[in-house]
């Protein structure tokens, strides 16, 4: 019985249909507004404008030490946004979903997010090189293109899309709604986290929430790739499984006739390959002269070859019956008395 993951697709019936999404006017309003958003928080750090200055209002308030009773609670509950963790969990429940709808959609469009995840805010990390509050240099600067890397908070935006996936990928209205809440209240609490423990600005924050929500707005747009990933996965699927179902050579065996091997010409050639040499007639395993051949000294020297794919299983040699009769040479002929 087959064990492997697609083994419930040949056994169960086909699933109802799941509804896309598509890319709504309110979508679309959306991630127009989300994207104004994000480009209104760069433009204020690069500007370094009233903003940077709350980021440093809030830095030098260090709510880590005006709380410090949270700080255990919160150093943990900061692993919801760091992307290994949350993937390995998120792709462990789609992974059943999958399994259970009869798709490779779920785990598809997870990977097709975090892939976007990686290089959209990935970019911007590198590009903008902006240095966190624990490595600040000169205070009320934006600390840019100083070789950092936290500006936007991969923790946040990786908190956004991760438990947002959940509900972008939810089958009922009910479950989508309790699904985006969920993911709100655990990207809010991530991201503000961030900023008790002094690991981001506060303007990170804002722009990993708004890069995270863009990704999730940008989903229906992949969706025609996920569709043609999944329709290739299964047909290489398929394949491999004809392949492996092929019928299987049907081994020789050990006692059975196997192929004969002829001399070339030159070497060992048969009689009737030579036409100078006369025909012989074989018996058993010995080949003897055919009858009307000619004998003498030339007949004499010929050496017998023997057919060693015909021999004898249980002896390497056949034995031989002499011919003539048991008489004794210079016997006596019997006479009647």
């Amino acid at each position: 019985m087959r064990t492997d993951f697609f083994a419930r697709l040949d056994r169960e019936p086909e699933p109802p249909k799941i509804e896309i999404p598509r890319m709504s006017r309110t979508r679309l309003a959306l991630f127009g507004g989300t994207s104004a958003f994000y480009l209104a928080i760069v433009v204020a750090v690069l500007a370094s404008t009233w903003l940077v200055a709350l980021d440093w209002k809030l830095m030098l308030f260090r709510p880590y030490e005006q709380w410090p009773e949270q700080h255990a609670f919160l150093d943990y509950f900061v692993v919801l946004g760091q992307r290994g963790p949350t993937a390995v969990m998120v792709a462990a429940w789609l992974g059943w979903r999958s399994w259970r709808q009869h798709t490779l959609r779920p785990l598809l469009a997870l990977g097709a997010a975090l892939l976007l995840l990686n290089a959209t805010v990935g970019a911007v990390k590198i590009g903008l090189g902006r240095l966190g509050p624990h490595y600040a240099t000169q205070i009320g600067s934006a600390e840019l293109f100083a070789g950092g890397d936290i500006f936007p908070s991969g923790h946040t935006a990786n908190a956004v899309v991760t438990w947002g996936i959940l509900a972008y990928l939810a089958t009922t209205p009910r479950a989508r709604r309790y699904l985006s809440a969920l993911s709100a209240v655990v990207s809010l609490g991530v991201g503000l986290t961030t900023v008790y423990l002094g690991t981001h600005w506060l303007s990170d924050v804002l722009l990993g929430w708004a890069a995270g929500l863009l990704i999730l707005l940008a989903l229906p747009w992949c969706e025609p790739l996920i569709g043609r990933a999944e329709a290739w996965i299964l047909g290489m699927r398929d394949q491999w499984s004809a392949r492996r179902t092929s019928a299987p050579s049907l081994p020789v065996a050990s006692g059975g006739p196997r192929p004969a091997v002829f001399p070339q010409r030159g070497t060992d050639a048969s009689p009737a390959d030579d036409p100078a040499r006369e025909p012989v007639a074989t018996v058993g395993t010995t080949t003897r002269p055919a009858p009307g051949s000619a004998t003498g000294p030339a007949a004499s020297t010929r050496t017998t070859t023997h057919d060693r794919s015909r021999a004898h299983p249980r002896s390497e040699r056949t034995p031989v019956t002499p011919s003539g009769t048991r008489r004794p040479p210079h016997s006596r002929p019997l006479t009647g008395g």
